[in-house]
């Protein structure tokens, strides 16, 4: 494992103090300034998959072509429109790059597109727009990035089918390593990941529900102080696996999940992260083409690099793409 040399102003050290900011209005106001031309040339795509699942994507045509593309995976509750996904999809655009930004199922207010509801271990569909981008760039080299359950699911689509898909490099900032310990660290931390990850789930929850009132029957989801027992009512009732920790392993990428993964690929991790416990680390396979850069901070996806609230995750975004 390296060590980056990414160190933040004193002030911007503390992991929640990274998270805050990463994610306020000022930050937002900056970025979407920064991509307004990036988002004012984007176009809206719908992603036909197998068995009638559709997903939603924004494809934004080079400004100075390089002959890549860049899919973008945004984590668990975000959407294409996610700040990180933005400012890093920018940054990409300004260097020649086209960008796809895929929706996983339910994301990006797309509840209403398929009846059955999303969970992580939804890789097929995933593998599927993938194939649908390189089909529809054919020719152009594919390089994918994606941020938390993004990165987990970007790291997993290069493992099963990465020659195949025609990808050139895989870059995954903050992935879910281990879901089972992302889960504890997130029950047994700080209350304020925890009820804003419960809160923007159970929103998105209620909006499928009203979407299929017929399929789905969740009851007052506000019930639930805990991301265990809510995902465990989840899974019992609404997923094909039997129970909770089942499911969990079927998204873990520990153990020997990446020991195929045979193109090239870098996961950034921040070892403050409070959602990723990064000496998960330790128990992933390391097949040659992968290296782990960790950084003493961080947070998670934030990566502020000064007061002016720029990312160095872009930075490192860039440089990963262009190797």
């Amino acid at each position: 494992m390296m060590t980056t040399g990414f160190t933040p102003p004193r002030l911007l050290r503390h992991a929640d103090v990274q998270a805050a900011l990463a994610n306020s209005v000022w930050r937002r106001k900056l970025v979407l300034g920064e991509a307004d031309s990036l988002l004012a040339a984007a176009e809206d795509l719908i992603i036909e998959c197998s068995d009638g699942v559709r997903l939603t994507a924004q494809h934004t045509p080079p400004r100075r072509p390089n002959g890549r593309v860049a899919i973008l995976l945004h984590g668990w509750e975000g959407s294409s429109r996610s700040l990180h996904v933005v400012s890093g999809a920018d940054r990409l655009w300004r260097e020649g790059f086209r960008i796809v930004r895929i929706n996983m199922r339910d994301h990006g207010d797309s509840q209403h597109l398929n009846r059955g509801i999303f969970h992580s271990c939804r890789l097929d569909e995933m593998l599927d727009a993938v194939r649908w981008v390189r089909d529809r760039f054919a020719g152009e080299p594919l390089y994918l990035g994606g941020y938390s359950l993004g990165g987990n699911f970007a790291l997993r689509i290069a493992a099963a089918e990465g020659p195949a898909l025609g990808l050139a490099r895989v870059v995954a900032i903050c992935p879910v390593l281990d879901p089972e310990e992302t889960m504890e660290a997130l029950d047994s931390g700080s209350v304020i990941y925890r009820q804003y990850f419960i809160g923007k789930w159970r929103r998105s929850l209620e909006r499928k529900a009203q979407a299929f009132p017929d399929l789905y029957d969740l009851g007052p989801l506000n019930r639930f102080r805990s991301l265990r027992d809510m995902t465990e009512f989840f899974v019992t009732r609404y997923t094909e696996f039997p129970d909770l920790v089942s499911y969990l392993r079927g998204y873990a990428i520990t153990g020997e999940r990446l020991a195929g993964l045979s193109v090239p690929g870098s996961i950034l991790l921040a070892d403050d992260d409070p959602v990723i416990p990064a000496d998960s680390a330790v128990r992933l396979a390391r097949p040659a083409g992968l290296t782990i850069d960790r950084s003493r901070w961080g947070g998670h996806c934030g990566f502020l690099l000064d007061y002016s609230l720029r990312t160095w995750s872009d930075d490192y975004l860039v440089r990963q793409f262009s190797k």
